[in-house]
């Protein structure tokens, strides 16, 4: 009872922290799709994780640049929504609410960490820890940032393995009583702030507990607390398997009144983990192909069908130094797949650095948006690449009609019309559009043109042209070669030109045989032959 007033109160003082933000229309889901509740109009979230639930219980970034900063490089970088992460026992249990930051770090010896909040963020240093959490996601509000509340872990620390204690419903670590009581919390906590959009009920289900009965049990309870306590909320609910496993909803579909209101959204995550260099070195078209229907068998399936969902891929990434083959492959095989499907998404992580994980102190994500230091992106054009899964090529019950944008995942650019005819790969905003393509048929471009693509030589560029005789193929087992015959009868495939990184060429197929079909095992790099034709029906 105690531990219970005691979160009353803090929660109280919040709760009249927040009140001036109350100034924005809540999110609800129409079908696939998460829409503005007033217009009906698509809101598409294109977030960036970032980490509050380590062992210090602070936002991580915050002993090196100040708040104000910080949440201005989240827009500058392209993102209108965070998915800000949060431990159970920072809301339930007296001995870490109660904490200030300054305890919290102490209880650490994190002196030097201790001397850059109050630096760049002294106000923080006396305050709660679940107190600085709010203030994060008010500035992050101030900029017009959108924040997915996702509860990572209970107890603070470094997540996931498989006997962490953190992993399931009656590990150590995870009581379902508390947790319940830990989402509540919450829920309260952040009504009416309008910068909160939705909770992620639980980041990565896993270890030797899991099991699809408690998952319906207990899913279904969380996801009553969140609505009843807060039904302006979208309600995100994870999977098994490290959050990438929902196939058994094929069969039983989570029996959630009217899908809470039309608040129901699903999330996954989609890493190359365990998946080595060697292996996407040499069947770069066939791994592509296996671990995209993975996705779609396990999770991207809930987009279609007679009664779909909007699915929010919550977690993906790479190493942002490029060093890492398998991800370097891995990443443009993604980008392909969620563009195709256009759905809500969060990379991990924003993010440079830590205060303190797994025993390090000032460890460096590599992962991160952020430098080490927090001064700016440390890879610009990584995040270049993400343009296409930022812009929104389809709205709800869009009047307009279908066309196609060509996507080359590899450099993230989409194809246009240059001067001549030739073709170039440049912003995909403002991409050449194309008409549905039929296997086997001319790809045409779109609004009733006569002008078709055009093979050329080996070698020679691509082009658009009143010569329609040009027959593509998709081949490989990939689905992202284009492929026509030239005028000898051999089969080319567009390719974006090495040496200049723009102009789309057509050459001999790589990893692909006469046959069409891929080779058992290949040495070259098929990514700069990676074309996507991407749906689109926005204006």
């Amino acid at each position: 009872m105690a531990r219970k007033r005691a979160s009353e109160t803090i929660f109280l003082f919040i709760f009249l922290q927040v009140a001036t933000f109350c100034n924005s229309v809540p999110l609800s889901t129409n079908s696939r799709w998460i829409i503005d509740q007033e217009t009906g109009k698509r809101v598409k979230l294109t977030c960036a994780n970032w980490v509050s639930h380590l062992q210090p219980m602070v936002a991580e970034g915050l002993e090196k640049k100040p708040l104000s900063y910080i949440a201005k490089k989240v827009t500058e970088t392209g993102f209108n929504c965070v998915r800000f992460t949060w431990p159970t026992f920072m809301f339930t249990r007296p001995g870490y609410y109660n904490l200030t930051v300054s305890e919290s770090l102490d209880k650490y010896n994190l002196t030097a960490a201790k001397s850059g909040i109050a630096e760049n963020n002294p106000g923080f240093l006396s305050m709660k820890v679940a107190e600085v959490h709010m203030a994060v996601v008010n500035e992050l509000g101030k900029n017009k940032v959108m924040v997915v509340l996702d509860n990572h872990v209970s107890l603070p620390g470094w997540c996931c393995g498989e006997n962490d204690g953190n992993g399931f419903f009656g590990d150590a670590n995870f009581d379902p009583a508390e947790w319940l009581q830990g989402l509540t919390a919450v829920a309260r906590a952040y009504k009416g702030n309008s910068a909160v959009v939705g909770m992620s009920m639980r980041n990565e289900l896993r270890g030797p507990r899991q099991n699809t009965d408690d998952w319906y049990k207990y899913m279904q309870q969380g996801a009553n607390a969140i609505h009843k306590e807060n039904p302006d909320f979208l309600v995100i609910v994870s999977g098994l398997y490290y959050d990438t496993n929902l196939g058994f909803l094929k069969e039983n579909p989570l029996p959630l009144q009217k899908n809470l209101d039309n608040k129901l959204v699903y999330e996954a995550h989609w890493y190359t983990f365990g998946t080595g260099a060697d292996k996407w070195d040499a069947q770069t078209n066939n791994l592509c192909a296996a671990v995209a229907k993975i996705a779609r068998d396990n999770y991207i399936f809930l987009t279609a069908g007679e009664n779909p969902f909007p699915l929010f891929l919550s977690e993906f990434g790479i190493d942002q130094r490029g060093t890492n083959e398998a991800e370097n492959r891995y990443i443009s095989c993604l980008l392909a797949v969620v563009a195709e499907i256009d759905i809500d998404w969060a990379l991990w992580t924003f993010q440079g650095s830590y205060i303190l994980r797994e025993g390090t102190l000032d460890l460096e994500e590599v992962y991160g948006v952020m430098d080490l230091n927090w001064d700016g992106p440390r890879n610009p054009q990584y995040l270049d690449r993400l343009q296409i899964l930022r812009q929104k090529n389809q709205e709800v019950e869009s009047k307009n009609p279908n066309y196609y944008i060509m996507f080359h995942p590899q450099s993230g650019k989409c194809a246009h019309i240059y001067k001549y005819g030739d073709i170039i790969l440049a912003n995909c905003e403002t991409a050449t559009r194309w008409e549905q393509h039929q296997d086997g048929g001319p790809i045409k471009l779109a609004g009733g043109s006569a002008r078709c693509l055009t093979v050329a030589a080996d070698g020679g560029a691509a082009s658009v042209s009143g010569d329609c005789s040009s027959k593509w193929k998709i081949v490989s087992s990939s689905g992202l070669h284009l492929a026509a015959q030239d005028g000898k009868g051999k089969y080319l495939c567009l390719e974006m030109n090495a040496s200049d990184n723009s102009t789309i060429v057509t050459k001999k197929c790589l990893c692909v045989g006469d046959d069409l079909r891929d080779f058992p095992t290949c040495s070259d790099n098929p990514q700069g032959q990676w074309f996507k034709l991407v749906p689109a029906n926005v204006d």
